[in-house]
């Protein structure tokens, strides 16, 4: 049974989005589309190679230019894009992903697609809990919005400031404590998140990488399907397959009581498990940011109190 919500501290249970189960994706589906899309993101002037202004039926690299880059046969290279890649070599994969030019975050993913890890449980089967300690850390750290993220972008633990600043979770229904629900969903984050744009953008490649590390999640495969029947959006930034690794960055949020806050943000992934991550926002010193924030946090349980008209709220 779930833990029930505790204001200002919530161990979160593992009830899934929207409280169903979804297929698993398909990673060979997967692998194949998201070859084709970082295919296509290149020109050949891009990577060296002559472009005699020829028609080109498709955007972006021909299949056996890439497989020229990559010093493998068009045939090899064909058949990964299709979706096998069962036998293929760590350095194989190396040298496609440097012909295609991806990131760090774009080549761990590729590597998830090509060469999965076998996992003993299912995600789905497996409940989300954060330790008592963890919480404890988060409740010492009054002065600003901190809170720890789970596997599909959920919600599982956060202290007073954060229900403060986005709003008081713990009035939220548990399946629906989930950034990408919250921030496609909820119409009221548009107003939060000044560059809402990038926030999405941000929320859709980190699922991205997460169906990769576990495309056999049923319910992060029914969030998936959630989010693109209900916003057109979501289904739009999940086609361009980006991905991304969760770091640091700046935000800049509307509050309805204190107005605009301008706050850098750090995440730390836990070292005892990678599937949950806390993140921690702050102002620089001396701005009109951290005066807000001072604000908010004299005012106590009537900022929390408060967050109930924030995004987050019923």
């Amino acid at each position: 049974m779930d833990e029930q919500p505790v204001p200002g501290r919530q161990p979160a249970g593992d009830p899934g989005p929207g409280g169903g189960a979804g297929h698993a994706l398909d990673r060979r589906a997967e692998l194949s589309e998201f070859l084709r899309s970082r295919r296509a993101r290149l020109k050949p002037e891009d990577v060296g190679l002559p472009d005699f202004g020829r028609h080109r039926r498709v955007p972006g690299l021909r299949r056996e230019e890439l497989a020229q880059l990559a010093g493998v046969s068009v045939a090899y290279y064909t058949r990964l894009e299709q979706g096998n890649g069962q036998n293929v070599s760590a350095e194989v994969l190396g040298a496609i992903a440097s012909a295609l030019r991806l990131t760090d975050a774009e080549q761990a993913h590729l590597t998830h697609l090509a060469k999965p890890k076998q996992h003993r449980k299912k995600p789905s089967a497996r409940q989300q809990r954060v330790r008592g300690s963890l919480c404890r850390l988060l409740d010492t750290m009054d002065g600003v919005p901190a809170y720890v993220i789970g596997r599909r972008s959920e919600i599982l633990a956060w202290n007073r400031m954060a229900a403060a600043v986005f709003g008081d979770w713990s009035l939220v229904p548990a399946q629906e404590r989930n950034w990408a629900r919250l921030t496609f969903l909820k119409p009221e984050y548009r107003d939060l998140f000044v560059e809402w744009d990038q926030k999405a953008s941000d929320i859709v490649s980190y699922l991205r990488m997460d169906a990769g590390c576990r495309p056999d999640d049923a319910r992060l495969s029914a969030l998936i399907g959630e989010l693109s029947v209900k916003s057109e959006e979501f289904r739009q930034l999940w086609a361009r397959h980006d991905v991304k690794e969760k770091s640091h960055g700046v935000k800049r949020l509307r509050h309805p009581l204190v107005g605009e806050l301008t706050l850098d943000y750090e995440t730390f992934a836990l070292p005892d498990d990678a599937e949950q991550s806390v993140v921690v926002y702050h102002p620089e010193p001396g701005s009109a940011s951290a005066d807000a924030l001072r604000l908010l946090a004299s005012w106590g349980a009537d900022a929390t109190r408060a967050g109930s008209s924030v995004p987050g709220g019923p």
